[in-house]
């Protein structure tokens, strides 16, 4: 990863434009703050092949799980009913009997749970800390922006409900108050841009006022539509440490106007969004 000397562990792809000052931020949850949700890719992935593998007319082994990783990068960032119906609509496309996007969904959320399912109650019981389930420096980089007057979204492809427990878990609820934004399956669910939409509107917002961060495609695109300044955070959740070189390509692609592994070195990033 490339360094700007002025702004150590920051990738800049563009500077930003004279005059910016950031007002608001919307953050992505899963991956941007969370890690409680490590390795969900996985898990979708295995649902996927299973049920693609499964239809009368199949792609070669390789060639298939190849696919699904590809289709799974791209839609990161999308409710997961979303990601769900073009299973659906991948499965039958294939001549197989697909199952409701609904019915995808419930089992993606039940095989989810099991894996996550010792994480949150050692989180609940106190055993592990917080701090060890969030991306490294998301507190500090939180507290910054507060420091600074920005006010903070949360904008999440999982279910609200799952976002308000675990954000409250982690510690983060203060930073964002009721400016929280989760899948939905009623008539209050918007898509993050939607959210987008819905903060340049309601604080009166230029579109380079609102910063978007976050490690997933949808959100750096939907950003660089209404020109808001967006950054892309490509840490190697596996590891829990440096750069996935994947996520960063796919980020720079999306339009990112900077790239972090993750908020560690808090300076940097400061020193980029607000120059003295």
């Amino acid at each position: 990863m490339s360094q700007d000397s002025q702004h150590p562990a920051i990738e800049i792809i563009r500077p930003l434009p004279n005059g910016a000052r950031v007002r608001h931020a919307l953050f992505d949850f899963d991956g941007t703050l969370s890690l409680i949700r490590e390795g969900w890719q996985g898990v979708m992935a295995d649902l996927m092949v299973e049920a693609l593998s499964a239809a009368p007319q199949p792609q070669e082994p390789a060639a298939l799980a190849q696919y699904v990783s590809e289709l799974i990068h791209q839609t990161t960032g999308q409710a997961t009913i979303l990601q769900m119906a073009r299973l659906a609509q991948d499965v039958a496309g294939r001549g197989g009997d697909a199952l409701s996007a609904e019915q995808y969904k419930g089992q993606f959320r039940d095989r989810l749970a099991l894996r996550i399912a010792d994480r949150l109650g050692r989180l609940r019981a106190g055993q592990i800390a917080a701090g060890a389930l969030l991306v490294p420096g998301s507190l500090q980089v939180l507290e910054m922006l507060d420091a600074k007057g920005v006010v903070c979204s949360l904008a999440s492809g999982t279910d609200h409900h799952d976002v308000l427990a675990e954000n409250a878990q982690l510690g983060l609820a203060p930073f964002f108050g009721e400016r929280v934004y989760g899948a939905r399956n009623d008539q209050f669910h918007i898509s993050k841009a939607q959210a987008m939409a819905k903060i340049l509107d309601e604080y009166q917002l230029a579109g380079e006022e609102l910063l978007v961060v976050g490690d997933g495609v949808v959100e750096i695109e939907e950003a660089k539509k209404v020109g808001a300044i967006a950054v892309g955070v490509a840490l190697d959740e596996l590891n829990g440490s440096g750069v996935d070189p994947r996520k960063r390509a796919s980020l720079i692609a999306a339009g990112a106007d900077a790239v972090v592994p993750d908020f560690q070195q808090i300076e940097g990033l400061a020193g980029y969004l607000f120059p003295a």
